[in-house]
């Protein structure tokens, strides 16, 4: 198991700005190995309960609450990633589990149980909280992320666009997967994500966001679209 424990800042940017930030920080940090071009891809499928408790939670801005999702990185990836996102005031906790491609289909089609042949006690707490409350899959969020990093408070620059999604079909290992636009495609998602303090040429950047800091969830954006609410 994989455990990140930091703090995020969200922001709505189009793309000139993306473009003259991601050129910047190309001579101050390191780009993330998997970039090619404007970034890599990733699927994520979200679980939510019988209820939607996670997405009201999200909604009523409930200050603790989490989210479960299996996310691939395109349709021709061998393995997912089983994450539990949690939000505990100013920080946000990710656990992530890596499950090979066989075990990730058996989960996309409901065979919770495939957690349990799992030895890591992530893979138990997402079984039992799963099965206890009645999690379904619920949405598919696919995106592009061009990623930036630095040693220092391991602070992580993301710049996701091209947003799109469907809560028609959630095999995120279906290289035909239809989807629609989750958000106006001239918009980017910036994202900063570190421990402890900014670094200043970052602080920079931020304060020239005069959109301001924003609450982005990519998931409540897939649900909010087919409930015709405004995000």
């Amino acid at each position: 198991m994989n455990e990140v424990l930091r703090q995020e800042r969200k922001f709505l940017i189009d793309f000139p700005r993306y473009y003259r930030y991601s050129g910047n920080l190309t001579k101050f940090m390191l780009e993330d190995p998997h970039n090619r071009g404007d970034g890599y891809p990733i699927r994520s499928l979200y679980f939510d309960s019988l209820e939607d408790r996670d997405f009201q939670e999200k909604i009523d801005g409930v200050e603790i609450r989490r989210k479960i999702r299996l996310r691939c990185y395109g349709p021709h990836s061998d393995f997912a990633l089983l994450e539990i996102k949690q939000k505990e005031g100013k920080q946000q906790k990710k656990r992530s589990l890596r499950l090979d491609r066989p075990a990730a289909q058996r989960l996309v089609s409901g065979d919770y149980g495939v957690l349990l042949d799992q030895r890591d006690p992530l893979a138990q707490e997402c079984y039992a909280v799963m099965h206890i409350h009645g999690y379904r899959p619920r949405s598919v969020v696919e995106y592009r992320r061009r990623a930036f990093i630095t040693r220092e408070n391991k602070i992580r620059v993301t710049f996701d666009h091209h947003i799109i999604g469907t809560e028609s079909c959630f095999d995120i290992f279906d290289p035909t997967l239809t989807q629609y636009a989750l958000q106006d495609p001239s918009l980017v998602v910036l994202e900063v994500k570190y421990n402890g303090f900014l670094l200043s040429y970052i602080k920079d950047m931020l304060r020239d966001c005069t959109a301001g800091e924003v609450s982005v969830s990519k998931y409540c954006l897939s649900r909010m679209v087919s409930k015709h609410f405004l995000f």
